[in-house]
C-alpha cells in the first residue's frame, strides 16, 4: 500500500523552477512589445524632426500630455464608460444567444434548416451597411448602438457553438447516454465541457468586433463614447485629441483582449492548452 501512494504521490515544483518560467514569460511578453516600443520611439522623432506639422501628426508625448489632462479632469471616463456599457452588454446579449442558438442548430435538424441559410448569408455581409436602418428603427441613443453590436458579433459565436457541439465525439455521447444520463445532464456534463474550447474562440472573436462597432456607432451617431468625442475633437479641428482618443481606444481594445485570453486561460485550465506557453 505504501509502494502505491509513493507511486501516485505528485512533487511539487521547485522553486527556483517555478522563478525560471515567471522569468520566461516576462521575456516573451517583454520581446512581444518591442515593436510596439519601436514604434512609439519613431512616432516621437518624426514628430519632432520638422518633417511635418504638429497638427497633421503631434508628437507622442503631447498625446500622452493631453490623455493625463482627460483622465484628471475626468473626461476619459466620461467617455470611457458608455463604450464599456455598450460593447459589454452587446457582448454578453451576442454571446448567451450565440452559444445558445449555435448548440441548437447543431441538435435540432428542424432550427438548423431554418437558421443556417441566414447564418450563411448574414455572416459575411459587412453588416455595419444596417447602420441607418437601424437609426431609422430604434433612434440615435444607447438601444439602437446595442443592438447593432450584437448584430454584429453574433455571428462567430454562433458558428464556433455549432462547429464545436457537432465535434464533441460521439462515443462520450453514447456512453453517457448508455449510462442513463438524461439530455439535461448530457448537455451539461458532455457537451458544453467537451465544445467549451471552441466556443471560447467563437468568443474570443466578437470581443474585439463588439468593441469595434461599438467605436463606429459612436462616431456616425454622435454622443457620449470614445468614438463620439474623437469626432467632436476633429471638428474643432483638435489633433492632439483625435490621436488622444485613437490611444485610448487602442488601449481598452488591448486590455480587452488580454482580458479574455486570461479568463479563457481560467476556465480551460484542465485543457491540454493552458499547459502550453503563453504572454498572458
Amino acid at each position: 500500500m505504501a509502494r502505491i501512494s509513493e507511486g501516485l504521490s505528485f512533487e511539487r515544483p521547485h522553486p527556483a523552477a517555478s522563478l525560471l518560467e515567471a522569468l520566461c514569460l516576462i521575456g516573451r511578453a517583454f520581446r512581444g512589445s518591442l515593436s510596439i516600443l519601436a514604434v512609439l520611439l519613431f512616432w516621437e522623432a518624426f514628430a519632432r524632426s520638422g518633417w511635418v506639422s504638429s497638427f497633421l501628426l503631434p508628437s507622442f508625448s503631447s498625446v500622452v500630455e493631453r490623455m493625463a489632462g482627460d483622465t484628471l479632469s475626468g473626461a476619459l471616463f466620461a467617455n470611457l464608460g458608455p463604450t464599456l456599457y455598450r460593447t459589454f452588454l452587446g457582448f454578453l446579449v451576442a454571446g448567451c444567444a450565440g452559444v445558445g442558438l449555435g448548440i441548437l442548430m447543431a441538435r435540432n435538424a428542424v432550427v438548423r434548416w431554418f437558421f443556417d441559410p441566414v447564418v450563411s448569408v448574414a455572416f459575411p455581409m459587412p453588416k455595419i451597411a444596417f447602420l441607418p436602418i437601424f437609426m431609422l428603427w430604434f433612434g440615435l441613443y444607447d438601444f439602437s448602438k446595442i443592438s447593432m453590436v450584437v448584430f454584429n458579433a453574433i455571428f462567430p459565436v454562433i458558428t464556433a457553438a455549432m462547429a464545436a457541439t457537432e465535434g464533441v465525439e460521439k462515443e462520450l455521447l453514447w456512453s453517457a447516454e448508455s449510462l442513463g444520463a438524461s439530455r439535461r445532464r448530457l448537455l451539461w456534463e458532455i457537451v458544453l465541457p467537451a465544445a467549451l474550447p471552441q466556443i471560447m474562440t467563437g468568443l474570443q472573436v466578437a470581443l474585439p468586433v463588439a468593441m469595434i462597432v461599438t467605436v463606429v456607432t459612436e462616431m456616425l451617431m454622435g454622443g457620449p463614447g470614445l468614438g463620439g468625442a474623437m469626432i467632436a475633437a476633429s471638428r474643432f479641428a483638435d489633433s492632439p485629441g483625435v490621436f488622444a482618443d485613437i490611444l485610448e481606444i487602442a488601449i481598452a481594445g488591448f486590455l480587452l483582449v488580454k482580458g479574455m485570453a486570461l479568463l479563457r486561460r481560467r476556465l480551460l485550465a484542465w485543457h491540454q492548452e493552458a499547459k502550453e506557453p503563453t504572454t498572458v
